[in-house]
């Protein structure tokens, strides 16, 4: 089985950065999801893309993933760049529109 270790970003709705600090195992889906003939809904042929393993730190998402033999990729998190900004910049002449 394959897995994807990643770093969760926060939601669009979430101002904070709390829930993602720690490190997630995901498996790949094996199967493609097709619309159900019923009710039109996602399905996949495999219940293991229900499954998320949370750890603290990459190190132990990967230690867990070797301890059971499956593959993984790890996906590393963008660094985050605040650039610095000053108030007096928003009324200085020639300011960039």
């Amino acid at each position: 089985m394959h897995v994807r270790i990643f770093q969760p970003s926060r939601a669009a709705t979430q101002a904070g950065r709390a829930r993602a600090q720690g490190w997630v195992i995901e498996p790949e889906l094996e199967t493609p999801r097709l619309p159900e003939p019923l009710m039109g809904w996602a399905s996949a042929g495999d219940t293991l893309n229900q499954i998320k393993l949370r750890f603290q730190s990459k190190e132990d998402a990967i230690a867990f993933a070797e301890r059971k033999g499956w593959t993984y990729s790890v996906a590393e998190p963008q660094t985050r760049r605040i650039p610095p900004k000053n108030y007096g910049d928003n009324f200085r002449r020639g300011r960039p529109a």
